[in-house]
């Protein structure tokens, strides 16, 4: 059992993409087979598999979970009750409802088993620059 956490830096909303480094870190468990279970440790961002060749693809993914939930300051949102930290705050928790904040991928001799076009994102919801956490676990 391998285990370990990646920690990633943001800048606002968007994806953040770490496939490089849990290739990195698969890789250096030898040349296993096995699942690798990512676990983001906190509720306003979430984790996607998508697309990491067409920057279009991240631009358009952006723009429809604003639409989709707008800030909490939006005239549409005014149901909102939880604003303690911000518009955005009870907004970014909706987005992470919607989107998966653990993903399982396999691993096969020693790498993750990704499409060509696939890589692993964090999609951070927040205005503000956050410093993220999430966990790996290789069985």
């Amino acid at each position: 059992m391998n285990q370990t956490a990646f920690k990633l830096h943001t800048s606002g909303p968007g994806l953040y993409e770490f496939t490089h480094d849990v290739g990195a870190w698969v890789g250096g468990t030898g040349t296993r087979t096995g699942l690798l279970t990512l676990f983001v440790r906190h509720t306003s961002c979430s984790l996607l598999i998508q697309e990491n060749a067409d920057p279009d693809v991240q631009t358009d993914l952006r723009a429809f979970f604003r639409r989709l939930v707008p800030t909490a300051d939006d005239p549409g949102m005014h149901w909102i009750t939880h604003t303690a930290e911000g518009p955005d705050d009870m907004p970014a928790h909706i987005r992470a409802a919607l989107t998966p904040v653990s993903l399982s991928i396999p691993v096969m001799h020693g790498r993750p088993a990704l499409g060509t076009w696939q890589g692993i994102y964090l999609f951070e919801h927040r205005h503000a620059p956050h410093r993220r956490e999430v966990v790996a676990h290789l069985a």
